[in-house]
């Protein structure tokens, strides 16, 4: 479907002074380059300036049948005609002509000039390129200034070159697309040190098509026939290796053409895209012909269409091909020109439909143009699709700044950023009458047109003759099978009658092996005329037609603003607007780089206005936001991007959104969309008390179930906690009682410092219930959170309260914030340390999480921190310095509370409570202490992971001694822990190896445990503890080992009646088992 919409992107016309009927037209670099009759001569005249005066004319070495102009390197390529031989020629340094210098150069390609190439080129040069086939089309890249040359079978790619004295600089390899800036001769002549060249780089061989039209862009290459189009990509693989030219899989079909030359074969319609392009039935092949070895080139193959011709579209099969054919860069804003770019499109068309594809990124067709009329040409640009039929020019409007949005800017299609989609239904902004119009082409904003009074080319006056002998003929035949068998048609009104209509004649056409249909409709000749006109369209800034079509968009909006064509005219003008700010930002980026590289980025930088655009864009997405928040629920959603890139505030989209006095509760739901998404926000914005009221009101009336998030948004810190009271009672009275309602009201109380209706309303449900109201509203809590990557968040009132009055719900609210993903670790940090508490409940809350983590990650950070703490606290608790926490208060969890609750504080080992009885130090001494020797007793921490902490951390007190000792057991130092724990508390040495010497560690009762004993007791015999633990020893040694091995433990000091009684009892162990 096209919307049809009365705007007027055409801006005023002139008519070009040319003398003599012009034959062929072609514009680009700033010129228009037209082709007079006899077609031996090029007349240029300038399009950038009034009445478009001319440059130059100079006469070429043939009859031009074709001629294109490439913007990269400014030069001509002419297929001309002499001697029916035909020609391929490159006209370059052709503005020299206008100086009046008659010098021309004439050369073959490949070969340089002596004289004035050398000196500069300060000439015309012609180059003459030598082809072994009839070339049928040409096409030049517009980013690399490469030359495509189409013949019968085959097509030959051609890489400009830049050439001066000392070397040879490649402009564009054929496979790459970085392209070289180059400058025009018309601003400075000294600056052409350099001359251009050709060189044939590939040919790429065609079996199963008839190319009539090519086209070239940054590596992608479009073959146009009669009813198919083929888009390849070129690509390069730089490993050197032999390159064969590959035979076609088809064998000619010559020999079934004539078997089946009674038959009428029409080809079938197909549509494939990328990999599946390569399934079609014409194979390319490739053969390599550059002088320097480059590596290996590749075709893979991209779109592939062919169409069946159509009888009933008002043209006739002959008529019905396809024409126009284009490949379109667009560049982004964050690319420059020597970049490959972001976008290619491709577009062709038929007499009375136009396809634009795009080709990056995966192969997808955009649009699909119905014309009223058949189309005789159409060109793409990057705003607009110009038409000419026989008697108007029409414009269109395209959807590649869609696409390049999309690829720009990852965020569109979110809750960010939007766009309008790519598959948008395309819409005709004008149609302007001309008459006889026969050709077109586009420069910039200069559509050139030529037209004859005679709207009839030759070969239709040939077909009208053709087609009026066949209908005499008919009638003819018809009325002698009538008299045949004895009736006269002129008798007969109603026979007389159906011989006067003309019949569908088929006539079937032999040439040079192939087919031509023909189907013959009625059609009036037009009167013949003899005029001619060439025509300079100009076409409006992209602003203007923008601010057309916002008045326009008006009248949807005084009648129905819900109307779906407000919606797309507003969508339309956002793609004119995108694509003229993707075109300032390239121009923007050039001229900060260097100088304006073409005319064209000239003339588009004087009617660039950048402000201007960027508040008209801001005005757009408001317009689109205010469609979309009225609109129906499928697409309330798009309100939200729209309104954020419009830059306005809240309070200026509720403005906006008031209701209607005729419906004055009626809201959006695009509205409510965005309001619900900018109160979920974490901003610090705060509306004030008489927008959060009206936001109150809103939703009160809108949305109730939402009041409780719209009251804990940071945003509605402003709002009047009585009237919100009211309102959120009334909630309860029709919704019934709920957790988060009761806390929501809770808080609003408290603002009120109603503190025992607060506590009332607090203990209403138990503290389980509440930690499960605080998880579906977690804002009541803090701001700044919401599982973001915020670190920065801020305690609500209601927090501050809860850590002097229910601190213990306030820790286990924050754990199941933290284990249902609602905060980060940091985040409750933070807030902690806000409110002050960070050595009181943030230890707390650290301990609770430990309790309730599974996380191996968290639950040893959580360990590493707790183990600051309490090597910290016992510290400062050792030498009376006094903590940074209040002195009254006492942790959530006691040391015997954890080892009970928690797997990680493990039971302390019974040799501890010797070294550190209780009661021994101040209570939190102890606590941490005990604490701190519980983690390491558990089996979680990592010892060393914590090591370094103790440096600080002093052996000589034996509650010191003993943390250090530990952290020697745990690394499986028992030696080491048995020498020192000797040296230390000896009486704590029979309870440390009853815990520790066990299962593999029992040979150091007898390896290390009795000789150091017996060395020691030998040294103070009178060391009561030293020779109780001795006994206790050998008692233990006489359980384990056989008497043998006893024996060889007694020492020969001559003290071995001492150890007679265990030898004794070692035996007879050993005799009854």
């Amino acid at each position: 479907m096209v919307h049809v919409y009365n705007c007027h992107p055409y801006a005023s016309q002139q008519i070009v002074q040319v003398e003599q009927e012009p034959v062929l037209v072609c514009c680009g670099g700033g010129a228009l380059f037209v082709v007079t009759t006899g077609g031996c001569k090029v007349e240029a005249y300038n399009l950038e300036q009034e009445g478009c005066p001319l440059i130059c004319r100079f006469a070429t070495m043939g009859t031009v049948r074709s001629i294109v102009h490439s913007d990269i390197g400014d030069y001509l390529v002419i297929v001309e005609e002499k001697n029916s031989a035909t020609y391929l020629r490159a006209y370059t340094n052709w503005r020299y002509q206008a100086e009046e210098k008659a010098r021309v150069g004439v050369r073959l390609l490949g070969h340089l000039l002596r004289g004035a190439s050398q000196r500069g080129g300060v000439q015309m040069e012609i180059i003459e390129i030598p082809l072994s086939d009839h070339p049928v089309a040409v096409a030049c890249c517009s980013v690399t200034g490469d030359l495509l040359v189409g013949c019968d079978k085959t097509l030959v790619l051609f890489t400009l070159r830049r050439q001066n004295h000392q070397n040879v600089q490649n402009i564009q390899h054929p496979s790459k697309t970085q392209q070289s800036s180059s400058q025009s001769p018309e601003h400075t002549s000294n600056q052409n040190c350099s001359f251009m060249d050709f060189e044939r780089s590939v040919i790429l061989h065609l079996q199963g098509t008839n190319p009539k039209q090519v086209a070239l862009c940054a590596g992608y290459v479009a073959v146009q026939a009669d009813l198919e189009v083929l888009v390849l990509k070129l690509d390069a693989k730089y490993e050197p290796k032999d390159l064969e030219l590959e035979e076609s899989s088809e064998a000619p079909k010559d020999d079934q053409a004539e078997d089946q030359a009674g038959f009428l074969l029409l080809p079938r319609h197909q549509e494939l895209l990328g990999e599946r392009a390569k399934d079609c039935d014409i194979s390319v092949s490739i053969e390599k012909t550059g002088l320097e070895d480059r590596g290996q080139n590749t075709v893979s193959y991209v779109l592939f269409r062919r169409f069946t011709p159509d009888y009933f579209q008002g043209c006739s099969v002959e008529e019905t091909h396809l024409h126009s054919l284009k490949l379109q860069p667009l560049f982004t804003s964050c690319q420059s020109r020597v970049e490959e770019p972001t976008c290619v499109f491709c577009f062709f068309s038929l007499p009375t439909t136009g396809y634009l594809y795009s080709l990056k990124g995966g192969v997808e067709l955009l649009s699909t143009y119905q014309y009223p009329e058949k189309v005789l040409e159409a060109v793409l640009t990057d705003y607009l699709l110009h038409v000419i039929t026989k008697s108007a020019l029409q414009c269109f409007t395209v959807r590649c700044a869609a696409v390049a949005a999309r690829f720009e800017d990852p965020y569109i299609d979110t809750t960010m950023r939007a766009c309008p989609p790519c598959g948008l239904e395309v819409c005709a902004l004008r149609m302007q009458l001309f008459i006889g119009l026969r050709s077109m082409c586009v420069y910039g904003r200069h559509i050139i047109l030529f037209s004859t009074a005679d709207t009839e080319t030759p070969e239709e006056t040939e077909r009208s003759v053709q087609r009026r002998g066949l209908m005499l003929k008919e009638h003819t035949m018809l009325t002698g099978i009538f008299l045949a068998v004895g009736i006269d048609p002129t008798t007969t009104a109603a026979l007389e009658s159906l011989l006067s209509r003309p019949f569908l004649l088929v006539t079937e056409t032999r040439h040079q092996g192939s087919r031509k249909w023909t189907t013959s409709v009625p059609k009036e000749t037009s009167a013949v005329g003899h005029g001619w006109n060439l025509y300079v369209v100009d076409t409006v800034p992209p602003l203007t037609l923008y601010q057309e079509m916002v008045e326009y968009s008006e009248h949807y909006a005084q009648h129905n603003q819900h109307a779906q064509s407000l919606w797309h005219l507003l969508s339309e003008a956002h793609l004119l607007l995108r694509a003229a700010l993707i075109q300032s930002s390239q121009l923007q980026g050039r001229s900060n780089s260097g100088p304006a590289d073409s005319h064209l980025e000239r003339q588009f930088a004087v009617q660039t206005h950048r402000p201007e655009m960027d508040e008209a864009f801001r005005e757009n997405c408001a317009q689109l936001g205010d469609c979309f928040s009225r609109g129906s629920q499928r697409h309330c959603h798009q309100a939200l991007p729209y309104y954020r890139m419009s830059g306005l505030s809240v309070i200026d989209v509720m403005a906006r959104n008031r209701p209607l006095p005729s419906s004055p509760h009626s809201y959006g739901p695009g509205f409510l969309f965005y309001l619900k998404h900018y109160l979920l926000e974490e901003t610090d914005q705060h509306l004030s008390q008489e927008a959060a009221d009206e936001v109150m009101d809103i939703f009160s009336q809108s949305e109730p179930s939402q009041l409780i998030s719209v009251c804990a948004s940071p945003t509605m810190t402003n709002v009047n906690p009585a009237r919100t009271l009211r309102i959120l009672q009334n909630l309860e009275d029709s919704a019934g009682v709920s957790v988060a309602l009761t806390i929501t009201m809770a808080t609003m109380l408290l603002r009120l410092d109603d503190l025992p209706q607060y506590s009332q309303l607090m203990e209403r449900h138990a503290e389980m219930l509440l930690v499960y109201g605080f998880i579906e509203e977690p804002r009541l809590l803090l701001h700044g959170g919401g599982g973001g990557q915020h670190i920065n968040t801020c305690p609500t009132a209601l927090t501050q309260q809860m850590t002097k009055s229910q601190p213990g719900l306030l820790v286990a609210a924050m754990v199941a914030l933290h284990e249902n993903n609602k905060v980060h670790l940091e985040q409750v940090e933070h807030m902690f340390q806000v409110l002050g508490c960070e050595y009181s409940l943030q230890v707390d809350f650290w301990e609770a999480m430990l309790m309730a983590s599974s996380h191996e990650a968290v639950i040893q950070e959580l360990l590493f921190r707790l183990s600051s703490v309490y090597i910290n606290r016992l510290i400062h608790t050792s030498t009376d310095k006094r903590l940074h926490e209040p002195p009254a208060h006492r942790s959530l969890k006691s040391a015997d509370d954890l080892i009970n609750s928690c797997s990680h504080y493990g039971p302390l080992y019974p040799w501890l409570t010797v070294l550190s009885p209780p009661h021994s130090t101040s209570f939190q001494h102890q606590e941490a202490l005990h604490k701190m020797q519980s983690l390491l007793c558990g089996p979680s921490l990592s010892v060393g992971a914590v090591t370094p902490l103790f440096e600080s951390l002093s052996d000589k007190p034996l509650w010191g001694f003993s943390l250090h000792l530990l952290c020697a057991t745990r690394r499986g130092q028992y030696d080491c822990g048995i020498e020192e724990l000797l040296d230390r508390c000896p009486q704590a040495i029979i309870a440390y190896a009853n815990h520790h010497l066990q299962d593999q560690y029992m040979d150091l009762w007898w390896q290390n445990l009795l000789p150091e004993l017996c060395n020691r007791t030998r040294i103070a015999t009178d060391n009561s503890i030293l020779l109780a633990a001795l006994k206790e020893t050998l008692v233990v040694v006489a359980m384990e080992t056989s008497p043998t091995q006893f024996l060889e433990l007694i020492p020969d000091d001559g003290t071995a009646s001492y150890f007679l009684p265990h030898l004794l009892t070692c035996s007879q162990r050993h005799l009854l088992a």
